[in-house]
């Protein structure tokens, strides 16, 4: 824990109006649609995060360190469900469904909190995980996003940055409040199954939904683009597959994903933001 890197709140804001919704992504509408799909999860979902962090302050007061992390951790949960908010709202006046499927994801995080304290930190670090191993993909590999919109770039990038930066912390807190035993490795792990189960289900049932109300993002080509990102040259699931089981070792840490090398370019993206001319779309 002491070398991990401590989460900072950046208060940034994503000027998307003038945006196309529906075509932002390099590889066209449906990959468009897939990241737009993950987007309608984050700000019920980084708010769950926050409640289930929250719910175990008060084991952790003899920690400062972890303490400070998870302010951090909770300040930047906290932009991030902001900004995806502006994010759904673009889609919604992009004639999308994203309030309807926001409920959906509003209801499910209901059931979530009526779990017992342990299994909503647990559902937390492995949703984590997830996010954090995608994150590290989109970070190693620029081809993930490469030119696409420069707004929509900074955006995901923001994200995937300091998903990285707090990847650690609601997993400190587990393992500082659980037992060390078998129970809680496989509530740990029975979870990270359970969840990405129903996760990626939903995802893909998101997803689906958005590209049949786009009804020029059909296609064979486009469906071809589609499934060569997520499963074939490019395969993002692919490509997870072996950093997602690491999460299953007994002593795994999400830090022996050791990838903090990329946080030295949060403050040359910060300043790009900041300068929103720097992101203007390309001239044709």
């Amino acid at each position: 824990m002491s070398s991990d890197p401590l989460p900072v709140r950046r208060d940034l804001h994503f000027d998307i109006a003038d945006v196309d919704m529906k075509r932002w992504h390099a590889q066209g509408p449906m990959v468009s649609h897939f990241m737009n799909a993950l987007s309608i999860f984050f700000p019920e979902g980084e708010r769950f995060f926050m409640h289930s962090v929250r719910l175990y302050r008060d084991r952790i007061s003899d920690d400062p360190q972890l303490q400070r992390a998870v302010t951090g951790f909770i300040g930047q949960e906290a932009m991030h469900g902001r900004e995806h908010e502006e994010y759904n709202l673009a889609l919604v006046d992009a004639g999308l469904p994203a309030k309807k499927l926001e409920r959906i994801v509003t209801w499910g995080i209901r059931y979530f909190k009526k779990l017992p304290n342990a299994m909503q930190l647990a559902i937390t670090i492995a949703l984590e995980h997830f996010t954090a191993i995608l994150a590290d993909l989109l970070l190693k590999d620029p081809r993930m996003i490469a030119g696409s919109h420069p707004k929509m770039i900074a955006l995901w990038r923001w994200h995937a940055l300091e998903e990285t930066e707090h990847k650690s912390v609601a997993f400190d807190v587990y393992r500082k409040v659980m037992p060390r035993s078998l129970g809680a490795y496989l509530l740990r792990t029975g979870t990270l199954l359970v969840i990405t189960i129903g996760f990626l289900t939903a995802v893909f049932d998101f997803h689906l939904r958005l590209i049949f109300t786009d009804k020029n993002a059909r296609g064979w080509r486009n469906w071809k683009n589609l499934f060569s990102y997520l499963f074939g040259s490019f395969g993002v699931f692919r490509r997870i597959a072996l950093p997602w089981l690491d999460y299953f070792r007994p002593g795994f840490q999400p830090w022996d994903h050791d990838n903090r090398q990329f946080l030295s370019g949060i403050d040359a993206l910060v300043a790009e933001v900041q300068h929103p001319q720097a992101m203007a779309p390309a001239a044709a």
